[in-house]
């Protein structure tokens, strides 16, 4: 039998959230809710949603393998060149880029335990070693994570807001953090959930890279732009970094189709508003029916909440399963005893509750 090299045994296939299809088939259920992948109940914006109809008529041609156009949107809205942009099939593909240019094996990679899980896969994957952090309070500890850089550490990945915690770590200590990383550490911050955060001490890191320091930001379509099928994300770093990230690239890791969605949806300012509205009532909603319920949760600055719960998530997620409502059990995070539910459509986040009244009375 093949065997792979051994650091590919050490690690577990990723298991997303069940689709509603596969619950379909094995209950025999049509009525059926998804809160389970953090993607945005609205769906795409009108104007993505032209889009695609009109660029599915050349899909026989190859994409823009750079991004021309869209990268040039892109650096538009952020006020940059497009030169500090590199774009990936989802956020989740830069951050493999990351480890395939820069980690080698016995480099040290400092993430976060009850992190994205996505940070332990590329570090096994470059044979390299995980230094990883305990959180206080479901939350990074940046000055931990300070403490714990040696000579071999090569790069440190934030999430922030985390996943499935839904925590953030603030400016000040994410300014105190900076000034102890050395310029040979690179610092990779995940802001995959940077559009639904309003509070004010949400750290703005996009000086960071304009200063030309070792690190890189990386953002998504998927969440509050809802084009989670069409797989665009991107990173804004030094174009220097940007450069070395592009050799490992793959030439057309970007779809026609999600290109040009992607490119629509930025101009719909009125989508992402009203997006980021409906999460905001949505979440006081569920915060509500939990205290009601006498439940725990994490108070959570993305478009999901981690709650806690007095016995095995994997058998709340199962029972919820069978009422028609899918969520996610995060035992594989750490917390064997929660779930992550994604905010929903008011309709949807009631159905969640009444499933899960139902389910904790018996």
């Amino acid at each position: 039998m093949l065997k792979p090299k051994p650091s590919i045994d050490t690690i577990q296939p990723y298991q997303g959230g069940k689709p509603i299809e596969e619950v379909r088939r094995e209950l025999g259920i049509t009525d059926i809710i998804k809160l389970a992948s953090n993607e945005n109940p609205l769906g795409p914006s009108p104007l993505a949603m032209e889009a695609i109809s009109e660029s599915v008529t050349q899909v026989h041609l190859y994409p823009d393998g750079n991004a021309y156009y869209l990268k040039e949107d892109l650096a538009a809205s952020l006020g940059i060149s497009a030169e500090h942009l590199i774009l990936g099939n989802g956020s989740n593909d830069v951050l493999q880029l990351v480890a395939e240019a820069y980690v080698a094996p016995g480099d040290e990679v400092i993430y976060a335990a009850g992190a994205f899980v996505v940070y332990s896969l590329v570090t096994k994957l470059c044979s390299a070693t995980a230094v990883v952090v305990p959180m206080v309070e479901h939350t990074h500890d940046l000055s931990a994570m300070a403490s714990a850089i040696t000579d071999k550490t090569k790069v440190i990945f934030v999430a922030n807001p985390n996943n499935p915690t839904g925590t953030m770590v603030t400016a000040d200590e994410t300014a105190a953090f900076m000034e102890r990383v050395p310029d040979d550490v690179l610092v990779v911050f995940d802001e995959a959930y940077y559009e639904y955060v309003d509070r004010s001490d949400y750290p703005q890191t996009l000086p960071y890279v304009l200063e030309g320091r070792n690190f890189i930001i990386t953002r998504t379509f998927s969440k509050i732009y809802g084009l989670a099928g069409l797989r665009i994300g991107y990173g804004i770093a030094s174009p220097p970094l940007v450069e070395t990230l592009n050799r490992v690239r793959q030439p057309f890791n970007c779809s026609l189709v999600g290109q040009a969605a992607a490119q629509a949806a930025l101009k719909d300012t009125a989508h992402v508003t009203k997006s980021r509205e409906q999460n905001a009532s949505g979440k006081a909603f569920l915060y509500d029916a939990f205290d009601n319920m006498g439940l725990r949760y994490v108070e959570s600055e993305g478009n999901f909440i981690m709650l806690h719960l007095g016995q095995s998530g994997t058998d709340v997620a199962d029972a919820l399963l069978k009422e028609g409502v899918i969520v996610r059990p995060i035992g594989g995070y750490g917390y064997p005893n929660a779930v992550r539910v994604t905010i929903g459509t008011q309709p949807e986040n009631e159905k969640f509750i009444k499933a899960l009244g139902v389910v904790s009375r018996r």
